[in-house]
């Protein structure tokens, strides 16, 4: 769920073609991180990539499908999941390469600018929901793996745990503004290894499996 800097899905492409679109998504990259959503110009775009405004208009045809190519190649580019044998040990690199992404001086503003376009750019939005789905999917199965060890219940929601972990650094990235640093993400993947220990992410289903019968409930 984070970027170490990659579309539509379709076959990466090879020469020529995959400079020109890098170059492109670099300087999306950082004239969003410089000036937002609202001025992404895709004639500046393409003067900042120095490529010809033509190629940029035919191949995304709008800031949206920029930033929509951008989220893919971000979440192709991101570091791969670390396995370290233990729950809180998985948790805490997930959240410290959070940390890192969101408090980079360039990824933190991009970050803020696709957030803001996403509340009211359907498009961005869905890109955005694309781009976090495929890095929560990535670390899930970390949980699944703590549950195989004993570590947590049976019925853990990986995905729920995942959210849990990223969940206070954005708060700090989009509202308080405070410092996002080792000690916040240290924070947050231990709170999410408790509470998921506790049972706080079993599956709705799960739950209420495991949930008592009461004498004054239909069919008692």
């Amino acid at each position: 769920m984070t970027v170490e800097q990659a579309g539509p899905g379709t076959t990466r492409p090879g020469g020529r073609t995959a400079r020109i679109r890098a170059a492109v998504l670099r300087a999306t990259g950082d004239l969003l991180a410089e000036h937002g959503f609202a001025r992404l110009d895709l004639a500046d775009v393409a003067s900042r990539a120095e490529v010809g405004k033509t190629t940029v208009y035919r191949r995304w045809g709008n800031p949206a499908g920029l930033v929509a190519d951008l989220l893919t190649e971000m979440a192709e580019q991101s570091l791969p999941r670390t396995e370290t044998g233990t729950l809180l040990g998985d948790l805490t690199a997930n959240a410290r390469l959070v940390q890192r992404t969101l408090s980079d001086a360039r990824q933190g503003a991009l970050f803020r600018a696709v957030i803001a376009a996403a509340v009211w750019d359907d498009r961005t939005d869905g890109a955005l929901r694309r781009f976090y789905d495929v890095r929560i999917g990535e670390w899930a199965p970390c949980v699944q793996q703590a549950i195989a060890r004993g570590e947590v219940p049976e019925g853990t929601d990986g995905r729920e745990v995942i959210k849990a972990v990223s969940a206070p650094l954005y708060y700090r990235l989009l509202a308080s503004r405070e410092p996002i640093d080792e000690a916040a993400a240290d924070r947050a993947a231990g709170a999410a290894a408790i509470a998921a220990r506790a049972g706080a992410y079993l599956r709705p289903d799960v739950r209420q499996a495991a949930r008592p019968e009461r004498a004054d409930e239909p069919g008692m």
